[in-house]
């Protein structure tokens, strides 16, 4: 018997429930280390979830919603925000996904990457103010002297933390940890500082 616990960060197996079998992915969209089920067609979905609510009853199980302040803090990326297809998985700090002996679409440059450094990469930055962000819809600019050194896609305070964090795709020149920068978020300009790893 195969338990959900026994799948590993990032992987995916078939479970079953009932007549069929789900495919059940250790993901989610905070870093708990959640998980999350994919279920085939709609005659399933309801079953499924009043399952889960009966062998949760003791725990006062309720249905909730990903947690967009641990999945910055804790560096999950979004594709489509954090990283788009402008940018390379090496950008993007996803180098050791890439290690396929066969050829495929980018390989040179990713190889060349790799082995030279990219000239932008994924950083975590820490933005002055005490959770007064306004919304951040086509991303911020990272300046520093005024010019743009980087992009911050997703922001948000952090009560534990005491700041507002963020993730942002800095370049080579500005990415060492305790760079000082400014951020435009189109209502003010922030001091900001660049980190090297995550809050969590």
């Amino acid at each position: 018997m195969t338990l959900v616990r026994d799948i590993k960060f990032f992987r995916y197996k078939k479970l079953k429930f009932l007549d069929t079998q789900f495919v059940v992915a250790r993901s989610g969209w905070s870093k708990q280390g959640g998980f999350e089920i994919y279920v085939d067609g709609f005659d399933y979905g309801m079953p499924l979830w009043n399952a889960f609510f009966e062998a949760g009853k003791d725990l006062n199980v309720r249905a909730g919603c990903p947690n967009l302040i641990e999945r910055i803090e804790g560096g999950l990326l979004s594709f489509g925000s954090d990283m788009t297809r402008q940018n390379t998985p090496v950008e993007a700090g996803l180098a050791k996904f890439c290690n396929s002996p066969d050829e495929y679409l980018g390989k040179e440059i990713i190889e060349k990457q790799k082995k030279e450094g990219p000239d932008r990469i994924i950083r975590p930055v820490s933005i002055s103010g005490d959770g007064d962000l306004p919304h951040n819809a086509n991303g911020w600019k990272v300046l520093s002297s005024g010019k743009q050194v980087g992009l911050i896609a997703s922001a948000t305070w952090s009560p534990d933390f005491k700041t507002n964090v963020s993730i942002g795709m800095i370049e080579k020149s500005h990415w060492t940890e305790g760079t000082e920068v400014e951020v435009d978020t189109g209502s003010s300009v922030r001091k900001a500082e660049v980190l090297e790893k995550f809050w969590i």
